[in-house]
């Protein structure tokens, strides 16, 4: 066995895991980590300017590759900084690995007031992770990193997290390096998958609803293929949108906020099959439910009537179409009905201004593959139902944990992961404001997304609310900007400001922002919306 310190077993170890990029901020305790990869050429470390980016631009690198995204940060304020992020990763099932420092090996738990010492560091992250672990001895590394990217890579994806002190990163040790694995995906039993056909085979109109993990299992070109088989319109959530192409005419794209015409033809479904998503609103379904979901404790959560196959959902899907195959006929076509019914709920929607032309003004100039980050701002909530969106891993929310802050550098990592794809930001300048400061990372390293910042001087969704709710006051929802054109100029960043609103100007804009390639942030002054959600 070679020996080698600590800190260059958790670098080699996280090189043969796969990693190849890291977000991370140096500090003390983290000094022979950092030496470590600075003898592992392989490995890219991407310095961010607050420790809540690192686990935001690992989670976009990991939404928008499929893969892994890696995080790394101080122990203590360092990885309090960070867990906003990783409960977003949380939220969104993201796969994300944290690597946090610790205080020194003898004193964790005596309360000595050492340097960003706090008790317990591990109950304090749990919450936001599937699995959370402690290494104390250098030779242990390789097998926590292993086990690490097990969690990772086996069940439901949620971030994982390792801390260790600093001797352990410093001591020499013989260590025994892992090699990788990867693990076949799981599916139901064949006995399950056979009843779930039956009950499907003998529904007459049913529903398919698709969310997260569809994307996350990779299970778009099956689910297609079920929902042709069956005839059966799809129905996505914001998480999942892009699990089908909403140019498909079994699209039914995302369920509206407000009063949806569909709403009316949702009885006519006598069965409906979620597919990696929990749909968290009970009594929106009343019909029986079959739920695919890798995790087994989301089976049911939200509806009694529930018959619940448990696995990874493209080879899920792909089991029960095959059964399907044996025991029916694939359905005649609905084109002509669903073309109709998608006619009509476009027609019979309102469309609110400027939200709407803002938003068809985004998707015109992003391409079919551009990933679009929707942040917590008007146009964002906007986009969860009214973005078409073409192929997966291309739209991504801050799903339940709803936080300000996150879009600019989610679309930073989402870029590192995709760099010669569009990506784009929607945020407001509340949310902006969060994480502005990762403008000097963007420039540092070429990152060349761009950022539209739909400035209102407010939190526009408060003010409005406030204003309309409480007789015309507010308090604490109204804000004062820099100038973003100056604020862009000075961290060396391409600054463009789309005047009086306009959807023409921004598409032009932003097309020509995509065009040229560098580090941008789009400004948008506009005024108080009406409210997306009633």
């Amino acid at each position: 066995m070679p020996k080698m310190t600590g800190g260059e077993a958790l670098a080699r170890s996280l090189y043969r895991e796969g990693v190849r990029v890291i977000f991370g901020l140096p500090g003390v305790q983290l000094y022979h980590a950092l030496d470590g990869l600075a003898q592992e050429p392989g490995v890219r470390f991407i310095t961010t300017r607050h420790e809540q980016a690192t686990a935001y631009m690992a989670d976009g690198y990991a939404r928008a590759s499929g893969g892994i995204g890696t995080a790394m940060v101080v122990p203590g304020p360092g990885l309090q900084n960070a867990s906003a992020a990783i409960g977003t990763a949380y939220s969104a099932s993201s796969p994300v690995l944290v690597v946090a420092g610790q205080i020194q090996r003898e004193l964790i738990g005596a309360d000595r007031g050492m340097l960003h010492e706090i008790n317990d560091q591990l109950d304090t992250i749990k919450p936001v992770t599937k699995w959370a672990h402690r290494i104390l001895d250098p030779a242990d590394i390789p097998a926590a990193v292993h086990e690490a990217f097990h969690q990772l890579k086996t069940g439901r994806p949620r971030p994982v997290e390792i801390e260790i002190p600093p001797e352990t990163l410093e001591d020499m040790a013989d260590v025994d390096l892992f090699e990788p694995e990867e693990y076949a995906p799981q599916a139901p039993s064949d006995d399950r998958i056979q009843q779930a056909a039956r009950m499907i085979a003998g529904a007459k109109n049913p529903l398919l609803y698709a969310g997260g993990g569809a994307i996350s299992a990779n299970a778009s070109e099956a689910l297609v293929s079920l929902a042709e088989f069956l005839q059966s319109p799809v129905l996505m959530t914001a998480e999942g949108k892009g699990a089908v192409s909403d140019r498909h005419y079994l699209s039914l794209g995302g369920m509206n906020f407000r009063n949806d015409p569909y709403m009316k033809r949702m009885p006519d479904h006598d069965l409906v099959v979620l597919v990696g998503t929990r749909n968290a609103y009970p009594g929106f379904l009343s019909q029986k439910v079959i739920q695919i979901d890798i995790d087994p404790e989301e089976i049911g959560r939200n509806y009694d009537d529930t018959y619940g196959l448990v696995g990874d959902a493209k080879l899920t899907i792909e089991k029960l179409r095959d059964a399907l195959s044996a025991i029916s006929q694939p359905r005649e076509s609905r084109r002509a009905e669903m073309d109709a019914a998608r006619a009509e709920r476009e027609e019979s929607d309102p469309k609110l201004e400027p939200q709407h032309s803002l938003t068809r003004a985004v998707r015109n100039a992003v391409p079919d593959d551009g990933i679009v980050i929707s942040g917590m701002t008007q146009i964002g909530y906007y986009s969860r139902v009214n973005y078409p969106v073409y192929e997966p891993r291309t739209y991504l929310t801050s799903s339940y944990y709803g936080n300000l802050g996150y879009a600019y550098p989610v679309a930073l990592g989402a870029k590192v992961a995709q760099p010669d794809k569009a990506v784009v930001a929607i945020s407001g300048d509340g949310g902006f404001m969060f994480a502005s400061q990762e403008m000097a990372t963007a420039v540092k390293y070429g990152i060349n997304a761009v950022v539209v910042v739909f400035n209102d001087s407010a939190f526009g969704n408060v003010l409005r609310d406030q204003v309309t709710r409480f007789d015309g006051r507010s308090i604490g929802a109204e804000l004062h900007n820099p100038d973003f054109m100056k604020l862009a100029d000075a961290y060396g960043m391409r600054g463009v400001r789309v005047e009086d609103a306009d959807p023409n100007q921004l598409e032009s804009a932003l097309k020509e922002s995509l065009a040229i390639e560098a580090p941008t942030l789009l400004e948008v002054p506009v005024g108080m919306m009406p409210n997306p959600f009633t």
